[in-house]
């Protein structure tokens, strides 16, 4: 069993970004792995915009990227970019604080346009934090999953498909690497 951080930049507690984070942690979850959720936005904003390295909440929260053995970033995309407060949080991290973890992106736009944002935006500061191993990320828009009155997120088939696809490939690396130590 591997221990999976989802590190979600969203600044909003409804936003549709929630139903990718949700279904991976489900997918995870029935693979066996152990899955904590991260929510940045509810970090103190005075210790990530005054990066207060030493805020308790942000020591909690970059021990918990520590002890992942993959992270799941997901990000609304906001122009052209992920999140800034997700920014915030990743400018925390110690110089290599991805280095030897699975990192997969997950992202969600408004439209297709911000297709590129996983590629262009994320993959150099997570290089930048010694992340080697990027998986495929998945992007998805707005449109593609649908808010359920009970609670909870209907996503389209396609966007479901390729994110279960993502989400298995991750267990298989993290098996590969389980299997290797």
């Amino acid at each position: 069993m591997a221990r999976v951080l989802i590190i979600s930049g969203s600044p909003t507690a409804n936003s549709r970004l929630h139903g990718l984070t949700q279904y991976s942690e489900q997918r995870l979850q029935d693979f066996g792995h152990e899955v904590e959720t991260l929510f940045v936005a509810d970090l103190p904003a005075e210790d990530l915009i005054k990066a207060n390295f030493a805020g308790p909440e942000i020591v909690k929260a970059v021990a918990a990227v520590d002890r992942a053995d993959a992270v799941i970033i997901a990000s609304p995309v906001y122009k052209a970019s992920f999140t800034g407060v997700l920014k915030t949080f990743l400018d925390l991290l110690p110089q290599k604080g991805l280095q030897s973890k699975l990192v997969l992106p997950l992202f969600i736009g408004g439209s297709i346009a911000h297709l590129l944002a996983i590629d262009y935006a994320l993959k150099p500061v997570v290089s930048a934090l010694g992340g080697t191993h990027i998986l495929q990320g998945v992007y998805g828009t707005d449109q593609w999953v649908t808010r359920l009155e009970e609670g909870g997120y209907r996503l389209d088939d396609d966007l479901q498909l390729r994110l279960s696809e993502s989400v298995s490939q991750l267990h298989q690396e993290l098996q590969w690497k389980t299997e290797r130590k």
